[in-house]
């Protein structure tokens, strides 16, 4: 008899299984939210590694075990007669509906900037309004999640302060500001204060990041396109030195940096 049920209903099913007091599986009926929140992070930054290595059959597959992620957070919600997953469903579909004026409304955006103005003001007033809710003051710093990658964290502030204007004019700016910052940083490490070389390198991260946002690049998927091409090329360097019978810690640095430039050149 072929299987009818709707594949979301499925999961959800399964979970609640899983999590069954009485007859579910013991490690999953002890976890909370925060023993699964490592999971959660862990699973979305597979999801964006098969991207990266554009694998469709491995990204359906780490797509299926995010998605197990949401369902298994909804499951403890329930347990705790919170929200469900119906709940996450309905109200992400009413935030897209009520983000999309322009599709779902009379409000008219036809192009890229104007979507983009509509969204950060509806984000806005959302904002406001949960802040009147609840009473306290409000920024347009509120509700940037700070334990999100550090460039992901640079991008969200330096966008919201650019949404009022405050805001380098033209990309050439943020390079002026980025030679400015190397020099400090230079000049900083005459002295090798560590603190303030922590506090000069973070300076000159923030302003790299400023710069890919300007340039349309995520600086988190930039960094991990180039860990992804420094691991093939050292790996390039490796595999030949087996090949040549070499221990890679008996060899020059010259040696290896003539493999790296070998590894970089255009494949025949």
């Amino acid at each position: 008899m072929p299987d009818t049920e709707p594949q979301i209903d499925r999961l959800c099913n399964i979970m609640k299984r899983l999590r069954d007091p009485e007859t579910g599986c013991a490690w999953d009926i002890k976890q909370n939210f925060d023993t699964i929140a490592p999971y959660t992070i862990e699973e979305a930054y597979e999801v964006a590694d098969a991207i990266q290595q554009q694998n469709p059959e491995k990204l359906c597959d780490e797509l299926g075990d995010l998605l197990l992620q949401v369902v298994f957070h909804a499951q403890i919600a329930t347990d705790q007669q919170l929200f469900g997953f119906d709940d996450i469903a309905r109200t992400v579909s009413d935030k897209m509906i009520r983000r999309h004026p322009h599709i779902f409304s009379d409000v008219t955006a036809d192009t890229e900037e104007a979507i983009r103005k509509n969204w950060e003001q509806i984000k806005a007033e959302e904002r406001a309004a949960s802040a009147t809710a609840q009473q306290a003051p409000i920024s347009l710093m509120d509700d940037i999640p700070k334990n999100m990658p550090a460039s992901k964290v640079a991008v969200k502030m330096q966008k919201r302060a650019a949404s009022v204007g405050f805001d380098w004019p033209d990309i050439s700016d943020v390079l002026e500001k980025l030679k400015e910052e190397t020099a400090e940083l230079e000049a900083e490490l005459a002295h090798m204060s560590k603190p303030a070389l922590k506090e000069e390198i973070g300076d000159l991260l923030f302003v790299i990041a400023n710069l890919a946002r300007k340039a349309g690049i995520d600086p988190e998927t930039a960094l991990m396109g180039c860990n992804h091409k420094f691991d093939q090329r050292f790996r390039h360097i490796e595999n030949r030195l087996r090949q040549q019978g070499k221990q890679i810690e008996n060899t020059s640095l010259s040696e290896m940096d003539a493999l790296w430039n070998e590894a970089k050149s255009p494949k025949e």
